[in-house]
């Protein structure tokens, strides 16, 4: 497998190709989704949730995002690896720029941060120093109290337009990948058409530029309840690795996700 750069997932967007990510925070399922061709994992602070067994991400700490981060970039040295920058370890410029220093180091091509305007001098200091910033916008899970739970963001038509200019602020800012989660399906196309960069989606419909699921959801393996917008792929497939070859051709055509799992 080639090793994947941000240019060659521009080239994608630029002609209109979806692609498939994933999360992962080991060595043998990076290994395994890159094998299958997975072109972009991220390293999420899911974790928190996943790994670690907590009610949020909140909990998340540098030092854990650096753990998995080197033991996904082992499995998956081609793969285009984000990371997410957990709860509080951006609060300011300096702190930002030592935590994404971190998270680089430890083998991230880029990092993710959650939240709109008040990123933006945040965003301009980590650009001019060469480091490729990945925006999160809608349903942003560090700030779950604060929306009230997680909920569908930007039905409302003020909503809707805040987010559409939140994301326009972002790019100029100088953002390079945005994630838009659990937003309506129309919006979500809204977005993706008035930004040059690429859009990755995750419960905002088919028409941004890719998609991701938390693996555990993917596979049917997350305790509790599944997100309405995330499918079980394994339950169809028989092994992970055709799940993860259904999941990446059905991103790939557009059959997912479905009006059934969009809003």
């Amino acid at each position: 497998m080639e090793y994947i750069a941000i240019s060659q997932i521009n080239d994608w967007k630029n002609k209109q190709i979806k692609f498939p990510a994933i999360t992962a925070y080991d060595f043998s399922f990076a290994k395994l989704f890159s094998n299958q061709g997975i072109p972009v994992i991220l390293i999420g602070d899911s974790l928190g949730m996943t790994i670690q067994g907590h009610a949020s991400t909140l909990s998340v700490k540098i030092k854990d995002i650096e753990y998995h981060t080197k033991a996904v970039r082992k499995g998956a040295p081609n793969t285009f690896l984000i990371s997410d920058l957990p709860f509080m370890s951006y609060y300011d410029t300096k702190t930002a720029l030592k935590n994404t220093a971190k998270i680089i180091r430890s083998g991230a091509n880029m990092i993710k941060l959650e939240g709109g305007k008040w990123l933006i001098e945040i965003i301009k200091e980590l650009s001019n120093r060469s480091i490729l910033v990945c925006g999160h916008i809608g349903l942003t899970p560090q700030y779950f109290h604060y929306l009230g739970g997680y909920k569908i963001q930007g039905k409302k038509q003020n909503d809707a337009n805040k987010l559409i200019d939140e994301a326009l602020v972002l790019e100029e800012s100088g953002i390079k990948m945005l994630v838009i989660e659990c937003v309506p399906e129309k919006l979500a196309e809204k977005i993706t058409k008035c930004l040059s960069i690429p859009v990755i989606g995750i419960g905002s419909g088919k028409n941004t530029d890719g998609q991701i699921l938390v693996m555990h959801d993917l596979l049917g393996i997350t305790e509790g309840k599944i997100p309405s917008f995330s499918k079980n792929f394994l339950s169809e497939s028989g092994s992970i690795q055709k799940a993860i070859q259904k999941y990446i051709h059905e991103v790939k055509t557009g059959i997912y996700p479905s009006p059934q799992y969009s809003f």
